[in-house]
């Protein structure tokens, strides 16, 4: 009789341990087999994460949010393309970035600026368009540079592209900025000072429209 009963379970008891888990009934939350990430392999025809990564800021600073909001129709007044190197431990100024040698102001491709009605920089006139900026770093001052050889890379720069330069001054902080920072430090509707930022200098170049 015991073998009998035992004979009948066995399939009952072989079926209830190999059935799958069900989820719940109108639940289509993964059990955690189905929730395992898969991770691709390197595909050779893409490039890598940038350990420079990409920034645009604008002038006004919150223009893409105006316009998406449906609070302006005009164009910005300024936007500048750049990458933003790190410090990482290094002595920048006057060590990787020499004293007297052209900077590119960033990482990667040249720095551009684009200007989208006349604008005043540093007191000096100059048209709509757009343009690389780039600089001459000493210790006690930087030499910006505004330039036509657009879509560059490095720190090759066409001196014979050069168009106009403005001369500032530049201030130690008591920060050590890790990553090299372009800001717009508002003025008015219609003028600003652009910040560079990068360890523990500190650069303004005026701008108004």
């Amino acid at each position: 009789m015991k073998k009998n009963l035992l004979a009948a379970l066995l399939p009952v008891i072989f079926f209830s341990c190999t059935e799958p888990e069900k989820k719940p009934a109108g639940k289509d939350t993964p059990t955690k087999s189905e929730a395992t990430v898969k991770v691709l392999p390197p595909v050779s025809n893409y490039t890598n994460p940038d350990r420079s990564p990409m920034d645009m800021i604008y002038f006004p600073t919150d223009y893409p949010l105006l316009k998406m909001a449906g609070k302006t129709t005009t164009l910005p007044l300024m936007r500048i393309i750049y990458s933003r190197p790190q410090k990482q431990g290094r002595q920048i100024f006057g060590g990787l970035i020499q004293y007297d040698v052209p900077w590119r102001l960033g990482a990667n491709e040249s720095t551009e600026i684009e200007f989208f009605s006349a604008a005043t920089v540093a007191g000096k006139t100059v048209k709509p368009g757009r343009y690389i900026l780039y600089c001459v770093p000493q210790e006690t001052k930087w030499t910006f540079v505004l330039n036509s050889n657009l879509y560059s890379w490095g720190l090759e720069q066409n001196r014979q592209k050069d168009l106009m330069q403005f001369e500032v001054p530049v201030e130690k902080t008591n920060l050590a900025i890790e990553y090299f920072t372009i800001a717009c430090e508002k003025k008015s509707e219609k003028s600003t000072a652009l910040i560079f930022l990068w360890d523990d200098v500190k650069a303004k170049l005026p701008v108004s429209f």
